[in-house]
């Protein structure tokens, strides 16, 4: 695992982010599930209940989690009765999994999985993280079923004013310093400022019908702090 101090601020360019995220990911992956649920005061475990639920597939279907991380919607896809493959880049993550299902170090956007294999894919808070949301989204596609579902979770803001600006200074002021006192500074003043990243929600909308998906609908959850999107493969 690396152990170099990188500083993500202002926030990595096209050329450079998948090393520089690879490497913070490396990096936080001991301490990821412990602020995880501290810093989301455990809604996170919800949310991921909620994403296989929406999957409404039949126990034993083939489901592939991309950007896995430590294996969180890997172990409740297995609870739920599915047949659960995980992939992430990032080495420190996967060597800090805590699931059964197996693991495989790959690129989202190049998944080493055959045109209409899969049943179900998930992606949790990963998407932003991503060099593009696009070519995800036609991987995804591509490596479904017709009739395959997808379900991936990501941050949001609230559409109320108010719970706006308590969210606004909960995460890119308090997570950040949370971040700090207990993990990593550069890694926690980047995951606030990534949503910069993220399409406008019309436009993913969008892109998932573009990349051939249907019935696409998006949720919003914890107030509005994440979202869910989910959609059918054409």
């Amino acid at each position: 695992m690396s152990t170099r101090r990188t500083t993500v601020a202002p926030l990595p360019g096209a050329g450079e982010k998948a090393g520089v995220v690879e490497e913070m990911f490396d990096r936080i992956a001991p301490r990821y599930d412990r602020l995880n649920r501290i810093m989301t005061f455990r809604m996170d475990v919800g949310w991921r209940h909620r994403a296989v639920r929406e999957l409404a597939l039949p126990r034993g279907s083939l489901v592939l989690d991309i950007a896995c991380g430590t294996g969180d919607l890997c172990r409740d896809l297995t609870g739920a009765g599915l047949f659960a493959i995980g992939i992430d880049f990032s080495a420190g993550m996967l060597a800090a999994a805590r699931t059964d299902a197996p693991l495989v170090r790959a690129d989202a956007l190049c998944l080493p999985v055959r045109d209409g294999t899969l049943e179900g894919v998930t992606c949790g808070f990963a998407l932003r993280n991503f060099v593009a949301v696009e070519p995800f989204l036609a991987e995804a596609a591509r490596a479904l079923r017709t009739g395959g579902r997808f379900a991936v979770l990501e941050v949001a803001e609230p559409e109320s004013r108010i719970l706006r600006a308590g969210h606004s200074l909960y995460f890119r002021r308090i997570v950040p310093f949370l971040g700090r006192l207990l993990s990593d500074r550069a890694a926690y003043s980047y995951l606030p400022a990534s949503t910069a990243y993220l399409p406008p929600p019309a436009d993913l909308l969008r892109l998932a019908r573009d990349a051939g998906f249907t019935d696409v609908r998006r949720a919003l959850l914890g107030f509005g702090a994440a979202q869910l999107l989910t959609g059918t493969r054409r």
